[in-house]
């Protein structure tokens, strides 16, 4: 095994471990509950999870994804956080650290890198976390996207190609588009067809990603929302008030945005070059 697959391997292994701290997130978070304390446990028997019950993905496998204490069935949504976070801690790993890095001098190959690697990896970890809740509860804790949005906007200072300003902007324009669809949507249909959470959460984008990210974002996320909603209301036969979480198509636009989004930008530019 090659020392580059090593590390790939250990990115992955990091994503998934901290994937399992996100469950707890996203069980307790709805809940207004600490994600630190008790440790965690079965739901119906109590039963504390021992470490070794609590190794990412193996552990649900070793299980036959039944608690050891009372058979009680595990959601399958821990495996796939887990497996989740893991590939996209391992999609950042190659982003920022392709083979070539490991003829670089070490301080020059861990530095910037590593750094955006670290930024961009927290980023992942609160879409990921927003992403399940929503799809369950249909709520975005302002716990996650507030901070998120100050966190953000404090890392551009020392992140050249974002810089405050763009942050800045891309928290205006984020927060500030969906306020206006939201306040347009309500005006002509006399209801809320936009929650506020989503507009934190593109404000918190924003931050991160900077306010050429929005555009894409918005289009995009409007882009999946539609087929996949259509697409569900045409299977259930449900009419155009089915309510289908936004925050997860928002999130899903983010982080096609950090993988392709500006090959994705330049290809549809040069479409009629």
């Amino acid at each position: 095994m090659t020392p580059y697959i090593l590390y790939a391997l250990f990115a992955f292994l990091l994503g998934a471990v901290v994937g399992s701290f996100l469950n707890v997130c996203i069980c307790r978070m709805p809940h207004g509950e600490s994600v630190v304390s008790p440790p965690s446990h079965c739901p119906k028997c109590d039963y504390q999870i021992r470490w070794y019950d609590n190794i990412p993905i193996l552990s649900y496998l070793a299980l036959g994804g039944k608690c050891r204490s009372c058979g009680t069935r595990i959601s399958i949504q821990y495996p796939l956080v887990e497996a989740l976070n893991g590939l996209l801690s391992l999609a950042l790993f190659v982003k920022f650290f392709p083979p070539a890095f490991l003829d670089m001098a070490p301080l020059e190959a861990m530095g910037r890198p590593a750094f955006y690697f670290l930024v961009l990896f927290v980023f992942c970890c609160a879409l990921v976390v927003i992403t399940f809740i929503d799809l369950e509860h249909q709520i975005i804790p302002d716990t996650i996207s507030l901070p998120g949005i100050v966190v953000g906007f404090l890392v551009s200072f020392f992140i050249p190609h974002i810089g405050w300003l763009n942050s800045l902007i891309g928290i205006v324009a984020g927060g500030g588009s969906l306020l206006l669809i939201a306040w347009v949507y309500q005006a002509v249909a006399k209801k809320d067809g936009m929650g506020g959470g989503d507009i934190k959460l593109l404000a918190m984008m924003g931050a991160f990603l900077g306010w050429k990210s929005i555009l894409f974002i918005i289009f995009v996320s409007s882009l999946l929302g539609s087929v996949i909603g259509v697409t569900l209301m045409a299977i259930r036969k449900k009419d155009s008030t089915l309510a289908i979480p936004f925050g997860p198509f928002l999130a899903s636009a983010a982080v096609l945005y950090i993988f392709y989004g500006r090959r994705i930008i330049n290809w549809y530019l040069n479409m009629g070059g």
